[in-house]
């Protein structure tokens, strides 16, 4: 599990990035943890560091890249 920053945000916690397997890693309210693949590090810079880091994922990642659970 990669280093991951706390974000401020209605739905997600904390979010970080494997860069060795081009994940990002976004940990949501709940306490799920996501994992998007293939997410590009300048992708996953800009989500990151996203002035609403929810609209970001439903806009860009959501749409874009495969999604599994991983906690």
């Amino acid at each position: 599990m990669p280093e991951m920053q706390s974000v401020y945000s209605s739905h997600v916690n904390k979010v970080g990035y494997d860069a060795d397997s081009h994940e990002l890693i976004v940990e949501w309210d709940t306490g799920r943890v996501s994992a998007y693949e293939g997410v590009p590090p300048d992708v996953a810079s800009e989500a990151m560091n996203a002035w609403s880091i929810g609209s970001f994922l439903n806009a860009t990642i959501k749409k874009q890249y495969r999604h599994r659970y991983v906690g």
